[in-house]
């Protein structure tokens, strides 16, 4: 047990490193008088929480950690969100918001688990011979791994067993990939394991629960409706959350979810304040923008595999990244995360995975008509651009991060990033969080 905690606590004070050498990093850079930095700090301390506008209809869409999987992809897509925070229903009616929710559920996190389902599904079958074909789902459960013959590390994956069941009770396994190599099998599976994964078992019965204890990407740190506005844009930034649930004491339902978004629309709105316009002026260079060297900002070939992009993604804990072309970086696109829903609202898509390019990923997803929605073009600034033009870029078209683009050949400079823009604004005071919320970073990391 010591070494586990001693795992978790050297991953806990490494994320919390990361997070004040990038502030430390902003705040020397940004070169805002101290006088104008301790009165936004006061202004935005000042807001309560509670003024926030709330999210689009009024509600927060939740879901129960025992929802199956395909559930919530489709109430993902339903709502037009991208990420909702999981209900433990095992304590479900708990007052205390540590033990009602488990955590926030995205498509990231369930594109994940699929891919690394087709990868053990297509490395168990590869290692299967002809007569696994003959073994109903039934006996994959009854006799495991053993009675297919698969060993080594696969024979410890239960879920790859069990990925060789769901194909051959779906009849795709007979005659397709038996015996060959994993990659040739997951190719040769294509629409018909996108069907097994989601409407087969033992994945139509694989619950949210299940996927967020392996693909847990951030902690869920609510704030209370009473917390300011200084505290939600600290964690936003310093602390590098994408979104902040607001709770209310007594009543630990979640009362809005505020996002990085929100708070850049929210700056873009005080055009006309003398706060705003002063620093909005300023060319993003005087605010030691962009924070990354273009050396630093991790990219993708257009001729790359779209795989490759969003397992970089995930590696890297990144939403988005430009494509590029040539020795020179000519920026020619981007891929997001957001982009992913389509791998999984698309079988034709999907089937094709590991062949496709990100290229040629985004010329389908651009050609896929309203239904899906059109891929997001890389939106670009200079290097000599005002902090109101990115501001207003990342506002306007809902986008999470800007390239800067140098030369004639809108070469990769740097990207600005939400993150980025709220950290502008702010600074932490000294023990902030443990002065003004009672609970250290490290003690909400840890959750």
């Amino acid at each position: 047990m010591a070494g586990i905690e001693e795992v978790v606590d050297k991953k806990i004070r490494s994320t919390v490193s990361s997070c004040e050498a990038y502030f430390d990093k902003v705040q020397s850079r940004k070169n805002l008088p101290k006088s104008l930095q301790e009165t936004l700090n006061s202004a935005f301390a000042g807001i309560p929480v509670s003024s926030f506008p709330q999210v689009p209809g009024g509600r927060v869409i939740e879901i129960p950690a025992e929802t199956p999987v395909s559930e919530a992809v489709k109430i993902l897509s339903d709502s037009k969100i991208l990420s909702a925070p999981v209900i433990n229903t095992d304590h479900e009616t708990s007052l205390d918001w540590r033990d009602r929710y488990l955590g926030i559920i995205d498509y990231s996190s369930i594109i994940l688990w699929v891919l690394e389902s087709a990868e053990l599904a297509a490395i168990a079958l590869s290692a299967t011979s002809a007569t696994a074909a003959g073994v109903g789902a039934g006996a994959v459960g009854a006799l495991g791994v053993a009675a297919l013959g698969v060993t080594g590390p696969v024979a410890a994956a239960g879920l790859a067993a069990a990925a060789v069941g769901a194909a051959v009770a779906g009849g795709v396994a007979a005659d397709r990939g038996i015996g060959k190599d994993a990659p040739t099998a997951a190719d040769k599976l294509g629409k018909d394991f996108y069907q097994v994964i989601l409407q087969e078992e033992p994945f139509k019965s694989t619950t949210v629960r299940t996927i967020l204890k392996s693909f847990r990407w951030a902690p869920f740190l609510p704030v209370s409706t009473e917390s300011s506005m200084l505290s939600v844009m600290l964690l936003l930034s310093k602390y590098r959350l994408r979104n902040v649930p607001v709770i209310k004491a007594g009543e630990p339902d979640i009362k809005n979810y505020i996002t990085q978004s929100a708070v850049v629309q929210g700056l873009e709105g005080c055009k006309g304040r003398d706060w705003f316009d002063h620093i909005s002026a300023l060319p993003i260079a005087d605010l030691g923008l962009p924070f990354m060297s273009p050396s630093e900002v991790v990219s993708i070939e257009s001729e790359e595999l779209i795989l490759e992009a969003f397992k970089r993604m995930r590696d890297n804990n990144i939403g988005g990244l430009p494509v590029i072309e040539g020795p020179n970086k000519k920026i020619v696109g981007n891929i997001s995360m957001r982009d992913i829903r389509y791998l999984l609202l698309q079988p034709e898509v999907f089937s094709n995975f590991r062949q496709l390019t990100v290229k040629s990923f985004a010329t389908k997803i651009a050609t896929s008509g309203e239904e899906y929605g059109l891929a997001v073009p890389a939106i670009t600034c200079r290097p000599d651009s005002t902090l109101g033009s990115v501001i207003n870029s990342l506002a306007s078209r809902s986008v999470h991060r800007v390239y800067v683009a140098a030369g004639e050949e809108n070469e990769l400079y740097g990207v600005i990033t939400l993150r980025d823009v709220i950290s502008c604004f702010v600074s932490e005071p000294p023990n902030y969080f443990e002065n003004c919320l009672g609970f250290s970073v490290k003690e909400m990391l840890n959750r």
